[in-house]
């Protein structure tokens, strides 16, 4: 094997029909992995009610993958040093395939999540991988092209996945968007394998931070669970919440020690000197913290409060890739000649609107104006991660780029999944806060609401089916109004969030790096 092993300058790249097939086999796995995330979300309430817990646990499905997808983000780079990019792929793509498997055969919630937790941990490594494959294919001045590529794949899947995931839901059985994974996935390892095991690059044994990594996985999943369970357990009353917060905490403070006078750290906490890197991290974390909460409350509203199927939730958000697919070449081919704040600023205002149109939804939406923003978000979506990520990287010596791809991926990730959980715990709390409001007028004193009472009645239901009526269509409306705040305050983030994007240095495409080891 050792006639196999290049360093990264000696690989030549791909040509012809062998660089497009290779490009697609890379970008299957790309697909495979991002489609699990949207096929799963609308799927939710399907596995919530199969497996008996409310469809606020059945969001931990969510969350406990993007966590341990984020832990694992970091080891990218040493892993890859150590045993090689296109093995490291290869095995970690037939492991998702494996761990797709084990989740199509949970029997409950617990094993679910378990299953979860093991399909993120071994996903770390695909993307940023398949990045810096497709980036080592194409010629060097067409690294434009190998990301355009790349971006196709992560914006079709959102398309694909709800749609399918709704589908599947409906017709068949909530283990089916799992196993979908199977062939795909023992595809993408065939075809990836046949054209690059010969290009497999040079390895070298490195140090781990060992104690950075355990200190990383205890702060992060203490917090995650108490962001999961604090609604549960009434918060900061619960002892065990108190106890998790303090772990965080405590954890969070050592590891930031740690990982500041460490050799070899597992995060390079000093990029965070640079102006652009913290700005745009900044920016595009929490930006895709607020898109991620909100796609995961959208079709848990429309299934739970407007009666959609899960084949129809997905039809009403598949709409989010469509402009963004005919976009993103464009803003692709000319973002060199823009300053990449610019084109970021304009993202972030059409987010900014879609999600103020969604604050205005009622209990009676029709389906056009749910589809609507979702068509709008698409040109947000081409305008959001490759300016951003631009900024990120701006400034950087060609060494720092792989320890700063993957540090932001890791923010980026691990805030998709603060995201999801504080979302759907405000959502709650705003949701109880109206339907006590409500409440206040439904007396015999309030003319509207007796009217009501006796319009049903009227109408053959008795006193207490009357009073059921009216208490679930009091619930749907103070469940609107819950969501509508939380599209609302996310339409205000939006807003905010631009004063990290111009509080960097301005730069234009021609100045960024573009290196195959930046995906790391």
């Amino acid at each position: 094997m050792a006639n196999a092993i290049h360093s990264d300058a000696t690989l030549p790249p791909l040509q012809g029909a062998v660089l497009a097939i290779g490009a697609i086999s890379v970008s299957l796995a790309t697909f495979m992995n991002v489609l699990d995330s949207s096929i799963a979300n609308v799927a939710i309430p399907t596995i919530a009610g199969d497996l008996g817990v409310s469809a606020n646990q059945g969001t931990w499905v969510i969350t406990s993958f993007a966590v341990s997808n984020a832990i694992a983000i970091p080891l990218t780079g040493w892993l890859s040093q150590r045993f090689g990019q296109v093995r490291l792929f290869i095995t970690s793509t037939l492991l998702f395939v494996v761990a797709s498997f084990l989740c199509g055969t949970a029997q409950s919630i617990e094993m679910l999540i378990a299953f979860r937790v093991l399909q993120g941990a071994v996903a770390g490594p695909m993307i940023p991988m398949s990045q810096s494959l497709l980036l080592a294919s194409f010629p060097k001045a067409k690294a434009g092209t190998a990301m355009a590529v790349w971006s196709m794949t992560t914006l079709v899947a959102p398309v694909v996945g709800p749609i399918l995931g709704g589908w599947i839901s409906d017709n068949y059985s909530w283990p089916w968007i799992f196993y979908i994974n199977v062939p795909l996935g023992v595809l993408a390892t065939y075809s990836t394998w046949t054209i690059y095991q010969k290009r497999e690059t040079v390895t070298k044994k490195l140090p781990v931070d060992t104690i950075g990594l355990s200190l990383l996985v205890l702060w992060i999943a203490a917090l995650q669970i108490m962001l999961d369970k604090g609604r549960e357990l009434d918060w900061f009353h619960s002892g065990q919440i108190i106890t998790l917060a303090a772990i965080a905490v405590i954890g969070f403070v050592f590891f930031l020690i740690w990982e500041l006078n460490e050799e070899h750290p597992i995060v390079d906490l000093s990029l965070f000197r640079n102006r652009n890197f913290t700005g745009g991290v900044i920016a595009l974390s929490l930006g895709y913290g607020a898109f991620f909460g909100n796609i995961v409350i959208l079709p848990l509203w429309l299934q739970t409060q407007i009666a959609y199927t899960a084949t129809q939730a997905g039809l009403a958000m598949a709409p989010v890739g469509l402009f963004a697919i005919m976009v993103s070449p464009f803003v692709g081919r000319n973002i060199h000649r823009m300053d990449a704040r610019i084109i970021a600023t304009c993202g972030f205002l059409i987010f900014s609107l879609v999600l103020y149109m969604r604050s205005l939804f009622t209990s009676g939406v029709d389906n056009w104006s749910v589809m609507l923003p979702a068509y709008i978000q698409g040109f947000a979506m081409a305008m959001f991660f490759a300016p951003l990520s631009m900024l990120i990287l701006s400034g950087l010596k060609p060494e720092q780029i792989p320890a700063a791809s993957g540090l932001s991926n890791f923010v980026r990730v691990l805030c998709g999944a603060f995201g999801s959980s504080l979302a759907t715990t405000a959502w709650d709390n705003r949701s109880a806060l109206h339907h006590t409001q409500l409440m206040e007028h439904a007396n015999a004193y309030n003319p509207i609401y007796t009217n009501s009472m006796q319009s049903l009645q009227q109408i053959g239901l008795s006193s207490d089916q009357a009073n059921a009526m009216f208490e679930r269509t009091l619930s749907v409306q103070a469940s609107t109004l819950g969501a509508n705040d939380i599209f609302y305050f996310s339409s205000m983030m939006f807003l905010v969030l631009i004063i990290a994007i111009w509080g960097t240095k301005p730069i234009h495409g021609k100045h960024a790096v573009v290196d195959a080891g930046g995906a790391h």
